[in-house]
């Protein structure tokens, strides 16, 4: 018997980009990250084009000025989750890219939210496969955390991102211009993820984001455009340097508190925004951290406190702390849901102290509720006070 063993390493690269008003008459930045030899398409989220009625418009004569290939007017599609929870939009965007003969070569540029962007990234993945995509995120969580990486995908059988695909970008403009028209629940919702890198990761970022609390939650921009900067380095640096950027083991450190959040996300039927659900995940984990004896009762007030002075609801959804695990409707069950997305053992992330996470690989109902418990009455009481908690 022979064998022929293969490896292939294939280096990968792209940068993101910070600036403000990308479409503004002289701003280069688009021209110099495309080859004008090739086209390009673009997709923009429903709500970016309603808060901004002439960015289309605006884009068109960007690439007119720029001597940029845009092969059709922009195209429109519904932001938030009901992008992803059917594949009817994927099949727009393909159809587009054929129509519009989009090579491999070419280019699809999408300005959204997470959910737009993780769709036309799936699109642009697949279709010859794999086309450049240029991301645009316009909120905040996408612009410091998922608009920076390298996962794209839709929902599927009641599953988030089901379907998908690993598959850098060619590049990311973090244009802060859009962050000014958000909705407040969209502004907070993307300071969790912020959060949880400080959390598991940057002890002294925790303190930043303690001390800007406030401001933030009054929509400064200056703390704001450091937050999302941060935050995007810090993720860009975890997919480069963790070993395991396209995710084949178990191990998913940046998904602190996401297994709630998922599971969070399908019970409210995404009423929840992803980032309000990770919120919710954190504050979770954080407490049952600190019932398991990992995390001592101060690492557990001031984070609890932090997420509050942001302004987050930290409250669970009734009804959803059924007991039982195997219960599609139990929040419980999105352990099980989260072990079979990754695969091989469950493993979720908790806190040892601000700054420092640990892995575990199982989980107790009976002090998942007592945590949950104890969340419900720090919530009510309203007893964790970031400022109280950090100086004690």
């Amino acid at each position: 018997m022979e064998s022929i063993r293969q490896r292939i390493s294939v280096p990968f690269g792209y940068d993101v980009h910070f600036t403000s008003d990308l479409f503004r008459a002289g701003n280069p930045l688009l021209a110099s990250l495309a080859d004008r030899t090739y086209r390009m398409l673009c997709v923009i989220d429903s709500g970016v084009a309603e808060a901004h009625p002439s960015l289309a418009g605006r884009i068109e004569e960007h690439c007119r000025d720029q001597e940029l290939q845009l092969a059709a007017p922009p195209i429109v599609v519904p932001g938030g989750e009901r992008v992803k929870n059917t594949h009817q939009y994927v099949d727009a965007l393909h159809a587009a890219i054929f129509e519009f003969a989009i090579c491999r070569h070419s280019y699809l540029m999408a300005v959204g939210g997470g959910a737009v962007l993780d769709m036309a990234g799936y699109a642009a993945a697949t279709a010859h496969r794999g086309v450049r995509l240029i991301r645009l995120p316009t909120t905040v969580l996408s612009q410091n955390d998922s608009g920076v990486g390298v996962k794209n995908g839709i929902n599927a059988f009641g599953r988030k991102n089901f379907l998908g695909a690993f598959a850098p970008p060619h590049a990311v403009i973090n244009d802060f211009e859009f962050l000014t028209t958000l909705h407040a629940r969209d502004w907070r919702a993307g300071t969790a993820e912020a959060v949880k890198v400080a959390l598991i990761k940057d002890a002294t970022f925790f303190d930043f984001l303690e001390n800007e609390a406030a401001a933030l939650a009054a929509r400064d921009m200056r703390p704001m455009q450091r937050l999302i900067a941060h935050c995007a380095g810090m993720h860009v640096r975890h997919i480069q340097s963790s070993g395991d950027p396209f995710e084949t083991g178990s191990s998913r450190p940046l998904d602190f508190g996401h297994w709630a959040a998922h599971k969070l996300e399908q019970l409210t039927n995404y009423e929840l925004r992803h980032g309000e659900a990770v919120a919710i995940g954190i504050a979770l984990d954080t407490t049952y951290s600190y019932l398991a004896g990992l995390l001592d009762e101060t690492g557990w007030r001031r984070t609890i406190g932090l997420l509050t002075a942001l302004g987050f609801d930290l409250s669970l959804p009734e009804g959803s702390l059924l007991p039982d695990r195997d219960n599609p409707r139990s929040l419980l069950s999105g352990l099980k849901e989260f072990r079979e997305h990754l695969g091989g053992p469950l493993t979720v992330m908790l806190l040892k102290r601000i700054g420092e996470a640990v892995e575990v690989n199982e989980m107790s109902n009976e002090l998942l509720l007592e945590s949950a418990r104890l969340l419900h009455e720090a919530v009510r009481d309203s007893r964790c006070n970031p400022v109280e908690a950090r100086n004690q």
